[in-house]
């Protein structure tokens, strides 16, 4: 066992000496000095704190406690900053709640509207045509269509009909 290892487990050698560990941890001191002094130094600060006994306090200290509790609570802060200070650390957070939940949506609004702004801004907007060029292009994309168109009236032509498809009288 290293050094570092034997000084960690020096606190449970000496709240628990008959743990596993501390037969390992007792070996290494047995062959270290410098680890046998602190576990020494140790035990006698541990020794020192069973034997210190914590002194009374005064008959009347709940009561000056109490009294010293209820001025600080009842005297205001200092500033403003102060103020906001004590109502975050010492409020439940009831009335911050609105202005939480209004905040939460603002940013939720600016947020899906910019989102929004940059998707229709990645979108090739209609192009600016004259009414030539739009007919063109609905030429272009119904072209089987009108050639179907043809075709029908020529062959009611060829049929002796007139153009528009009514039999001749």
């Amino acid at each position: 066992m290293n050094c570092k290892l034997c000084q960690n487990s020096l606190p449970d050698l000496l709240l628990d000496p008959g743990a596993p560990a501390s037969a390992v941890a007792r070996d290494h001191l047995a062959a270290c000095p410098a680890c046998s002094e602190e576990f020494r130094s140790l035990k006698a600060t541990f020794d020192l704190l069973d034997v210190w006994k914590a002194p009374e306090p005064s008959p009347y200290f709940d009561q000056k406690l109490a009294v010293r509790l209820r001025e600080e609570q009842a005297a205001p802060p200092e500033g403003f900053w102060e103020r906001m200070r004590a109502r975050l650390l010492y409020s439940t957070g009831r009335q911050f709640r609105p202005a939480v939940a209004g905040a939460f949506a603002l940013v939720l609004l600016l947020g899906g509207g910019t989102a929004a702004d940059l998707i229709l801004m990645n979108q090739p907007g209609p192009q600016a045509s004259s009414a030539t060029v739009n007919d063109l292009q609905i030429l272009d994309n119904n072209v089987q269509t009108i050639q179907t168109m043809d075709q029908i009236l020529q062959d009611g032509n060829s049929a002796g009909d007139d153009p528009a498809g009514l039999p001749a009288t």
